[in-house]
C-alpha cells in the first residue's frame, strides 16, 4: 500500500509528547508575515506559551534570524522592501541552521508573489502551510483561487502537496475541512477544525506561525512536529466553535483554547 495516497491516522500520544515540548522549551519565533494577521498571530503563539517577534527592517533581519528557534515567511501582504527582507533572513536563518516556513499566501492568482515564492523554494524550507489551490499552483498544478481563499478541496491537493514534499524536501501542509500533512512518503489527515475558522481572519497564517514553533523543537521528527501544529489548531478551533454564535465570540474562546491546552487533552484524539 502506498501510504502516501492513503492518509493514515496520527496519534493523539504523539501530538501531546511534542506539545508538552513546546511547553517545556517555548521558542522564540521570528515572523515575517502579513500586516493583517500580526496582531492574531503574535496572540496565538504567546497564548500556546512561544514568543513572537515581528522583526520586520532588512536591516534587522538577519540578526534576528540568527538568534531565533524559527523564521515564519507569509507573502500576504507582500512588497519590494519586505521580499528584501524575506530574502535576508532565509538567508541567514539558514546559514545558522534555524528551521523556517512559507505561507504562499494567494500564490497563483498573483504573478509577483507566485515568482517570488517560487524562487523561495530553492532556499529550502522546512515547511510549507497554504490552502488547496496555493499549494497546487505552488506545485504547478491547475487551481483555482480567489485571492486569499481556496475553491479547490484539500484532498483534491494532496497529490500536489505529496510532488511538493518530494521535490522540495519541506513537510506540507494543505489546510481546509481536513487537513493534509505529509513529507511526501507519508501522509496524516485531520478532521478536528470548524467552517467558523475560516470567517476569522488570521486562523491560517497564524496556524503556519504554530507549525513554525513546532519546527523549532528539533529537525529529527519534522512531520509529527508539523502534523501536531495542525492537530492542536484545528483541535482548539473545534471546541471553541461549539461554544461560540460567530466570529466576534470565536476569537476570544479560541486564545483561551490554545491557552489552556495541556498535552492530556490531545491522548486518544485520533484522526
Amino acid at each position: 500500500m502506498n501510504l502516501s495516497h492513503n492518509p493514515i491516522n496520527f496519534p493523539g500520544s504523539v501530538a501531546a509528547h511534542w506539545l508538552a515540548q513546546l511547553k517545556e522549551n517555548p521558542p522564540l519565533v521570528h515572523c515575517l508575515t502579513n500586516q493583517v494577521v500580526q496582531n492574531f498571530t503574535a496572540n496565538v503563539l504567546l497564548a500556546l506559551g512561544a514568543s513572537p517577534a515581528m522583526v520586520v527592517a532588512p536591516q534587522e533581519v538577519a540578526d534576528f534570524s540568527a538568534i531565533a528557534g524559527a523564521l515564519l515567511v507569509n507573502v500576504g501582504t507582500l512588497n519590494d522592501s519586505q521580499a528584501e527582507a524575506m530574502l535576508c533572513a532565509v538567508t541567514s536563518a539558514n546559514h545558522h541552521e534555524v528551521p523556517w516556513v512559507l505561507d504562499p499566501v494567494a500564490v497563483g492568482g498573483l504573478g509577483y508573489r507566485t515568482e517570488f515564492c517560487r524562487r523561495l523554494l530553492t532556499m529550502k524550507p522546512a515547511a510549507i502551510r497554504g490552502n488547496a489551490s496555493e499549494i497546487m499552483a505552488l506545485a504547478g498544478s491547475s487551481a483555482i483561487g480567489r485571492g486569499v481563499d481556496s475553491t479547490d478541496d484539500s484532498l483534491s491537493a494532496l497529490p500536489s502537496a505529496i510532488k511538493l514534499a518530494a521535490e522540495t524536501g519541506a513537510i506540507v501542509a494543505v489546510t481546509g475541512a481536513i487537513d493534509y500533512v505529509t513529507d511526501g512518503q507519508i501522509s496524516y489527515a485531520l478532521p478536528f477544525g470548524d467552517a467558523l475558522m475560516t470567517r476569522v481572519v488570521g486562523t491560517g497564517c497564524a496556524l503556519s506561525a504554530v507549525v513554525a514553533a513546532f519546527t523549532a523543537l528539533g529537525r529529527e521528527k519534522r512531520l509529527e512536529q508539523v502534523v501536531t501544529a495542525c492537530q492542536v489548531m484545528a483541535y482548539c478551533g473545534g471546541l471553541a466553535a461549539a461554544e461560540s454564535t460567530g466570529p466576534g465570540s470565536f476569537s476570544p474562546r479560541f486564545l483561551d483554547g490554545l491557552y489552556n491546552l495541556q498535552p492530556h487533552h490531545l491522548m486518544g484524539k485520533t484522526a
